[in-house]
């Protein structure tokens, strides 16, 4: 599903080159459940960037579901993103204003799906993260862990093959944490594919692959058993 073959990424600031990534080669397969961590600085959130086409890296191949990213045009990376990898951050980034359904149908309406369907598809991407009964709730009506199970309804919503998730139980109290580490273990189970990024050594313990990373190099991959 994801190869990418010694990628690295530099960013010029002013008159320095900042390395973030310093030739890195991963595959993924289809329904892994991978964990890549690090330190703050280490490029593991510049990997994730990249793996989920929100950033070009500056010299290596990366190929998504059989095709060079690095030949799509940008329209082709925007329907990428929209249709086939799903994002969960630690900052939730709902809107402030707007009620648990609305949040979820966005992507659905920059899709261009109509309204009547993209209704239906997103009251049923909440009622899987339990939150049918939260449909018209505003973000300040609900717990943290609530407003993260929007997000990853809204994840979801599109029905992608893989969920990059960054930090995401980082902003949630222990409890909280778990329910939304226990829904990505069901949506493994499922077959999605679950990307996560941390510093936290007890969210890697509920991947089956993890993938330490510093100064932009892989130190180990290491294969969990379950």
């Amino acid at each position: 599903m994801i190869d990418i073959q010694n990628v690295t990424k530099v960013y010029q600031m002013g008159e320095i080159q900042v390395h973030a990534l310093r030739g890195v080669s991963l595959y993924v397969e289809a329904g892994e459940f991978l964990t890549i961590m690090g330190p703050s600085g280490s490029g593991k959130s510049t990997l994730m960037n990249v793996l989920g086409c929100l950033d070009a890296p500056t010299e290596g191949r990366y190929i998504l579901h059989d095709q060079d990213v690095s030949h799509l045009s940008d329209t082709q990376l925007a329907h990428v993103r929209n249709r086939e990898i799903g994002f969960v951050f630690q900052q939730f980034n709902l809107l402030p204003r707007t009620s648990a359904q609305r949040q979820v149908e966005l992507p659905l309406a920059y899709a261009g799906v109509g309204a009547r369907e993209r209704k239906g598809q997103a009251r049923a991407a909440l009622e899987a993260v339990g939150l049918g009964d939260r449909l018209d709730h505003r973000p300040d009506e609900l717990s943290g862990g609530q407003q993260q199970r929007v997000a990853i309804a809204r994840a979801l919503v599109t029905e992608p093959s893989i969920i990059m998730a960054d930090e995401p139980t980082g902003n949630l109290d222990t409890r909280s944490g778990e329910e939304v580490l226990r829904i990505f273990q069901s949506l493994n189970e499922q077959g999605i594919t679950v990307i996560f990024v941390t510093h936290d050594p007890e969210i890697a313990e509920y991947s089956r692959r993890v993938v330490h990373i510093r100064d932009g190099l892989i130190e180990t991959d290491e294969a969990r058993t379950a």
